[in-house]
């Protein structure tokens, strides 16, 4: 089917969230060939050498398609990437899909219990304002919970756990943020992308939200709706032992510090993770 055939519309195209961080903008090379960038408050992934080929993992806040297109023409001197693989569907890191798919005409990779929320078969659980207190938390309900129509250019990912176009790297289902949430974990030198699965800033506090003040959470408790899952996914991620993680929101993290953040997340998740109330808690 022609691309102009397409039947894709962007639902978000006029969502504006009026929160940017100070880290906005401010790219990192996390590897050589893993670069993460933050669009106001959520972080996308180019993976890939620069000379050669590349992916993007997530697609950011709505209307940032011409920022990560600017970083790419930069980045990778002029060359689309192979594919675009999501680790959910969530607003803030689809919000700019449709015009990035449209200008790149490139497939798109997601987890199959994903897929009703990327063909518009389904929309997600509304987020929830009662889960503890913050200004993110309060003003979660302004945020669009509703699927999006990729049909037509949306795929599942691969049931052998290989990432198309990223040889080395495996996806890990990661569930509880969403049913078909994944991160992305590379062997040879335990490289993460953690997606939401877990964050690395209390993501329901305006304050720290603005200021990136490095702290281990679980996924934003907002949008969270299955807190059994979701504990299970952080302690397999922690029992890879990642040497380094990119995490959906908040700063990159490393070493020592990703290793004992980590750990004390999976050891004691139910307090510092699971909020005290909210219509997904129990």
């Amino acid at each position: 089917m022609p691309w102009e055939e397409l039947a894709m519309e962007n639902t978000y195209e006029d969502m504006i969230l009026p929160v940017t961080t100070i880290t906005s903008g401010d790219g990192l090379e996390t590897a050589s060939d893993l670069y993460c960038l933050p669009i106001q408050i959520v972080n996308v992934c180019f993976a890939g050498d620069p000379e050669g080929d590349w992916v993007l993992v997530d697609a950011g806040m709505p209307r940032s398609a011409d920022t990560m297109l600017r970083v790419a023409e930069e980045r990778f001197h002029g060359s689309k990437p192979q594919a675009i693989v999501l680790t959910h569907g969530h607003f803030d890191h689809v919000g700019a899909i449709v015009d990035l798919v449209q200008y790149w005409n490139v497939p798109v990779y997601a987890h199959e219990l994903e897929l009703p929320y990327l063909t518009g078969r389904a929309d997600y659980p509304p987020a929830d304002p009662t889960v503890d207190g913050g200004l993110v938390t309060e003003m979660s309900p302004l945020f669009p919970n509703d699927g999006i129509d990729l049909s037509g250019h949306i795929r599942s990912l691969p049931a052998d756990g290989s990432v198309p176009s990223m040889p080395g790297w495996r996806w890990v289902h990661t569930p509880g943020h969403t049913p078909g949430h994944v991160s992305l974990f590379r062997d040879r030198d335990r490289a993460l992308i953690a997606g939401d699965a877990f964050v690395t800033v209390k993501q329901e506090s305006l304050y720290k939200v603005i200021m990136q003040e490095t702290e281990f959470s679980g996924p934003p408790k907002y949008f969270t709706t299955d807190w059994g899952l979701a504990e299970e996914s952080v302690k397999k991620l922690e029992a890879l032992k990642p040497a380094v993680a990119v995490t959906g929101h908040g700063r990159p993290v490393s070493g020592d510090v990703l290793a004992e953040g980590l750990r004390l997340l999976a050891n004691d998740f139910k307090r510092i993770a699971v909020p005290q109330q909210g219509r997904y808690v129990h």
